[in-house]
């Protein structure tokens, strides 16, 4: 927020993952919530819901000060989100039931699900609570142990999280922490040869890294959740472009553009492009961005020093090939110091451009006029990642065919954002594999096992 050190945390070395991870497993092995009935589990679950929600101001608050994602947004997106994903998956549990194999007479096949064991999760500090609940809770409400590791530059608000959870009567041992930073600590929790599924929200670079750790070590199966470059098309029917222009903005503005799933490629057809950008650009100058625990903040602040020069050289290599800043563009000075960035419109911007095709994940829009649907469609895939998309358009046979051709894991129709957890979150090509959220997720952390009787 103001540039000066909120605290330190302990670097957790190999033999630290060694104990977490033996830890797990000791409680895993010996039942203590693997073997606990689902009604008991889920009232547990419930419990850390509640506590989640009795605290969420404290934890929001904890949670703005270790990332600047803005208070406002933070309240809804991290503590509100926590205790509705916790207490999602605390009612799923007992509704997991396996199934009767339709078999010959004299046999009888049974298919079970059953708990992984001990589950690695290395979580972003983009929103370290929501994120983190979408791991934790699948994965307790199935029985597992989980050896969580949170960003180093966001750890506090997941650390009270994992004492709300003992407090809360889960066992202890079924959940431990270790911080510290992923070279480190988060390779050698990667590479542990008694892990056996790892789950993980964060780059493409460190996703791939996982997967070479998997394969040199146990072969532990890795879900990913990685980057995007999310296209979001108006056209030029859309049934109210200034609200169409108002969420745009938003849809990559909010929390300076540190969001998976954001709309970091406005694509416009080119017979209202000049207005609705026009438009866009008085949104996200009116936009007040400044201290995240300041009430009258929109957008709060990029996380570090290192994540906003990566967001200001995006910006001047976009000059460089051609695009044009329309607002924004520099780094926002302060009083009390911080790293503040002006949410930046560019246009101009060709399919080309290392700014269409590479995730900035800062507060930086992309603007590429198109002509027609087919031309929509072909920007909007001309990409490696496949996370998320959106599109505005009154014309409901035009939607559903975008939502076919779109290789997206959610595509928007005449909105941005919002998808809860009843819809999984994942995405295709580089954005990752596996899901999060909804009852899709619980498959990540079971195994299923076959009992084949004769009678």
């Amino acid at each position: 927020m103001d540039g000066s050190v909120l605290t330190t945390l302990a670097t957790a070395t190999a033999a630290d993952v060694d104990r977490a991870v033996a830890s797990a497993r000791r409680a895993f092995e010996d039942g203590r919530w693997s073997r606990m009935a689902p009604a008991a589990r889920k009232k547990i679950l419930h419990r850390i819901a509640d506590r989640i929600e009795a605290e969420a101001v404290a934890l929001t608050v904890l949670g703005v000060r270790d990332n600047g994602c803005e208070f406002n947004m933070a309240l809804k997106a991290e503590a509100g989100s926590a205790a509705g994903t916790f207490r999602y998956y605390g009612e799923a549990l007992d509704k997991v039931a396996g199934e009767v194999a339709p078999t010959a007479p004299d046999v009888l096949g049974l298919v079970h699900h059953t708990p992984v064991g001990v589950v690695g999760a290395i979580v972003p500090w983009n929103f370290p609570l929501m994120i983190g609940a979408w791991k934790l809770a699948p994965a307790l409400a199935m029985g597992n142990s989980v050896v969580l590791k949170p960003a180093e530059t966001a750890s506090l608000s997941l650390l009270r999280l994992a004492e709300i959870c003992a407090e809360c009567g889960l066992p202890d041992g079924v959940l431990n922490v270790v911080t510290g930073p992923g070279a480190e600590t988060g390779a050698a929790l990667a590479a542990h040869m008694d892990v056996d599924v790892l789950v993980f929200t964060g780059s493409g670079a460190t996703g791939r890294l996982l997967l070479e750790a998997s394969a040199r070590s146990n072969l532990k199966r890795c879900y990913l959740e990685l980057g995007g470059k999310s296209a979001n098309i108006v056209f030029a029917d859309a049934k109210d472009l200034d609200h169409a222009a108002r969420v745009s903005a938003m849809g990559i503005f909010r929390n300076s553009g540190q969001v998976c799933v954001a709309g970091s490629r406005l694509l416009v057809e080119a017979s209202i492009h000049d207005a609705f950008v026009a438009r866009v650009v008085d949104y996200a100058e009116a936009l007040r961005v400044g201290d995240p625990l300041d009430l009258r903040s929109d957008i709060g602040a990029v996380n570090s020093e290192t994540q906003l020069a990566a967001n200001l050289a995006h910006v001047e290599r976009a000059r460089h090939e051609g695009g044009v800043v329309q607002c924004g563009g520099e780094r926002l000075l302060t009083s009390s110091g911080g790293t503040y960035m002006a949410p930046t419109v560019v246009t101009g911007v060709s399919e080309r451009a290392d700014l269409f095709r590479q995730e900035v994940f800062g507060p930086v829009l992309a603007v590429t006029p198109f002509e027609g649907e087919a031309e929509a469609l072909r920007l909007a895939n001309a990409t490696d990642y496949g996370l998320a998309a959106g599109l505005w358009t009154q014309d409901l046979s035009r939607a559903h065919r975008c939502v076919a051709a779109i290789r997206a894991g959610v595509v928007h129709v005449n909105t941005y954002g919002g998808a809860d957890n009843t819809v999984p979150l994942g995405g295709v090509g580089q954005s990752g594999n596996g899901h999060d959220k909804s009852l899709h997720a619980l498959g990540k952390y079971t195994d299923l096992k076959v009992g084949w009787i004769q009678l």
